[in-house]
């Protein structure tokens, strides 16, 4: 056991092995005790095989984070993992705010190190295309924590903001009306035949695809280990594919890769996008077209 503690707080990704980032893999070897939701334990029961465990289940967050950092700061190399990014919805935060309470300070025991994984948003857009490929954002449709007066509020915006948006936690046993009356929010502000892509255990062995649309979205199985991927107004499907463009056909010819007439490589796009293009532009409040 080390005089100075080290914590470590994972992400271990969407599960797969293969996709946990190799920092984190090195620090799940040296730790000596792993703490973490029983289910994302399992995930990594044989890179942890003989450690000391720490396992607790859904909202014991508080717990599993007070005992490691306890463990860290008498001396221990303690591992904290979250599935996705710790950092994102996981328990980075939390650790965080434990650390603070205590008055924790840089240079005091324990070492403290947040180490990146492949989120939740990140690893089911990979699986259905690119529709990740503009401005997009992620919000979670659990009221656990935040008040549903202010999840609605954000959904409102990014709608009219016309984000590619991620919804996290969208329905449980208990939960359902959230996802449905997002759908209603983004229908005062998209087509019904926007893409949408539901994604369930991203690269793990009960992975479920379906890609569908914002008028049908609720014609299947939505629950708390499904993402939704809704995509913005520009957001087209080809050949099973989502993908959000970039922009570069507002500057560029892609067949020939040549400059549009009036535009400059590496200069801001001179010519205003219409409102045919830009139909979230009155939706968002805007009385006449803006640069991107």
């Amino acid at each position: 056991m080390s005089e100075h503690g080290k914590l470590w707080i994972i992400g271990i990704g969407p599960g797969a092995h293969d996709l946990i980032a190799p920092r984190a893999l090195a620090a799940l070897e040296e730790a000596e005790l792993v703490v973490g939701y029983q289910t994302y334990m399992t995930l990594v029961r044989k890179l942890i095989k003989g450690k000391d465990k720490i396992r607790t289940g859904m909202t014991e967050e508080i717990g599993r984070a007070r005992a490691a950092v306890d463990a860290a700061r008498a001396g221990r190399k303690v591992a904290v993992i979250s599935s996705g990014d710790s950092g994102v919805y996981g328990m980075g935060c939390l650790v965080l705010e434990v650390l603070k309470e205590i008055g924790w300070k840089q240079g005091e025991s324990p070492e403290v190190a947040l180490i990146p994984g492949i989120t939740a948003l990140n690893a089911c857009a990979s699986l259905v295309g690119a529709p990740l490929g503009h401005d997009a954002c992620m919000i979670s449709l659990s009221d656990l924590l935040t008040p549903w007066d202010l999840i609605e509020k954000r959904i409102q915006h990014a709608a009219a903001a016309d984000f590619v948006i991620g919804f996290y936690n969208p329905a449980s046993g208990r939960r359902q009306r959230q996802i449905a009356r997002a759908r209603e929010i983004l229908l005062e502000h998209r087509s019904p035949e926007t893409p949408v892509a539901l994604v369930k255990s991203a690269y793990r062995y009960r992975q479920d695809i379906v890609q569908t649309n914002l008028n049908s979205m609720l014609d299947y199985d939505i629950g708390m280990l499904t993402t939704v991927l809704v995509g913005s107004t520009q957001t087209y499907r080809y050949e099973g594919l989502m993908i959000t463009p970039r922009g570069y056909r507002n500057k560029y010819d892609l067949d020939s890769s040549a400059v549009r007439p009036g535009q400059t490589p590496g200069h801001t796009l001179k010519v205003p996008l219409s409102e045919v293009q830009r139909p979230w532009l009155k939706s968002a409040g805007s009385s006449e077209p803006s640069l991107p």
